[in-house]
């Protein structure tokens, strides 16, 4: 097993993910991510401040309001807002995160790994990993 891979099954050995930039916009990748978690029959929580809902489920505002602390949690958010995610992550204690192609930054990446953050970016998509069917 080569490093990708051992962090991918590092970060896919949560109980629970959280997918922060979740949207309720089908042909969005936020909206993607979190249908790809339920389809494989995680538990996902998604969060996004500026939605209510999204599939029926509730939308989480930040890592701090959620139910349970998660250990893996997939990044989809422009890159300046990624810094602040990887600030959140830390305080709520997450191990893994995922950044999904096109929210990673070479500031972003470095900040969590020096944090001690198993840090998956600029390999595989989740979608690919796991298997997203459309529908």
């Amino acid at each position: 097993m080569d490093e990708l891979e051992a962090k991918i099954e590092k970060f896919l050995a949560a109980r629970a993910f959280a997918v922060v930039g979740a949207s309720d916009k089908t042909d969005k990748y936020g909206y993607k991510c979190y249908l790809c978690y339920l389809q494989n029959g995680k538990t996902a929580y998604p969060i996004n401040p500026r939605l209510i809902t999204i599939l029926g489920n509730r939308v989480y505002a930040d890592l701090k309001s959620l139910p349970e602390r998660t250990d893996s949690i997939s990044v989809i958010t422009p890159p300046a807002v990624t810094l602040t995610v990887i600030d959140g992550a830390i305080a709520a204690g997450v191990k893994n995160i995922w950044l999904q192609p096109g929210a990673e930054s070479t500031a972003a990446v470095e900040k969590a790994e020096k944090a001690g953050l198993n840090v998956i970016y600029g390999g595989p998509c989740l979608l690919v990993t796991l298997g997203y069917h459309e529908g």
